[in-house]
């Protein structure tokens, strides 16, 4: 006898509360999971969605960038630049282009050189190829630099390459990264200066340049400094980028996690947002294709 989804959902939910072997959060899990739909696509677009590479691996660039485009995504980022042609012949854009690491920043002015390179060789190659945005971050603490300090390093460096951005009209975003998070070297960044996405504001309009904007990522955002949707809004101007992922944990936006997704998207619909929002989460399901499809939908409002 067939099951219809709810009966599946129930069945599911039943047999694992009955073995005692299953937390409310396995429960939830298999629910989401349950009611994932594998044949899903992309129908409203109003949130223009993208896909972050690596943490979709050990999942080839090639394979996830055709998952995407069937999907409905519309970019990809964080994956390497060979396969930058390959996006182009599907029709999919690159939605941000790295540039120097999260630990070596600006805030140390022996880094400086190496950000400036780094940052210059990414807006040419941005400007060559119709990209539009290129990610930066503040770097590590250093030993011996103040905060204060630290705030002008960054600055003057980031200063040095704006006149070229802005005369190529790309966009530097710089990423706020949680600090608090030490259970996995890609889930939070101890240490990391701009951990504190009001201050990361704060230098942003220091700066004042149409070229310098904010990669505000829900899930460091949450677990720093919580009120999204209240930031989102105050923030609509200096906001360049998004990502996403569930907190706590850095995985699928299911039923396990404490960030209301639909709600966010929809707030940053209503701030008139433009540029991307890219799928950042780490899946855990064995099934990575229902997890991205599960995702796109979420945020498809």
């Amino acid at each position: 006898m067939k099951l219809n989804r709810r009966s599946a959902i129930k069945s599911a939910a039943a047999t694992l509360a009955a073995t005692g072997l299953a937390s409310n959060a396995d429960l939830k899990a298999q629910a989401s999971k349950a009611k994932a739909n594998p044949k899903f696509r992309i129908s409203k677009g109003r949130i223009k969605q993208s896909i972050m590479g690596w943490t979709f691996k050990p999942m080839p660039a090639p394979e996830l960038a055709k998952l995407a485009k069937e999907v409905g995504l519309v970019a990809m980022e964080g994956i390497s630049r060979e396969h930058y042609p390959m996006l182009g012949k599907l029709g999919l854009d690159v939605s941000l282009v790295g540039s120097h690491g999260f630990k070596n920043g600006p805030v140390d002015p022996s880094n400086h050189d190496e950000c400036i390179a780094k940052l210059t060789e990414a807006i040419e190659l941005c400007a060559d190829a119709g990209y539009k945005r290129v990610i930066t971050f503040t770097g590590m603490k250093a030993k011996g630099i103040d905060d204060e300090q630290a705030e002008k390093n960054c600055i003057a460096c980031w200063k040095k390459v704006l006149p070229l951005a802005e005369k190529k009209k790309v966009t530097l975003c710089l990423e706020h990264l949680n600090s608090r998070d030490d259970s996995h070297p890609m889930k939070g960044h101890p240490g990391y200066f701009g951990d504190d996405v009001d201050h990361c504001v704060r230098m942003i309009r220091k700066i004042d340049s149409p070229s310098f904007k904010l990669l505000f990522d829900v899930y460091h955002v949450q677990i720093m400094n919580g009120d999204v949707i209240r930031r989102i809004r105050n923030y609509k101007d200096v906001i360049g980028h998004y990502h996403t992922a569930g907190n706590p944990g850095r995985a699928e936006l299911d039923d396990t996690q404490e960030i209301n997704y639909p709600a966010v998207m929809r707030a940053i619909v209503e701030t008139g947002f433009d540029g991307y929002v890219a799928q950042e989460f780490i899946p855990t399901w064995k099934d990575k294709a229902l997890a991205l499809r599960h995702a796109a939908e979420i945020c498809d409002v």
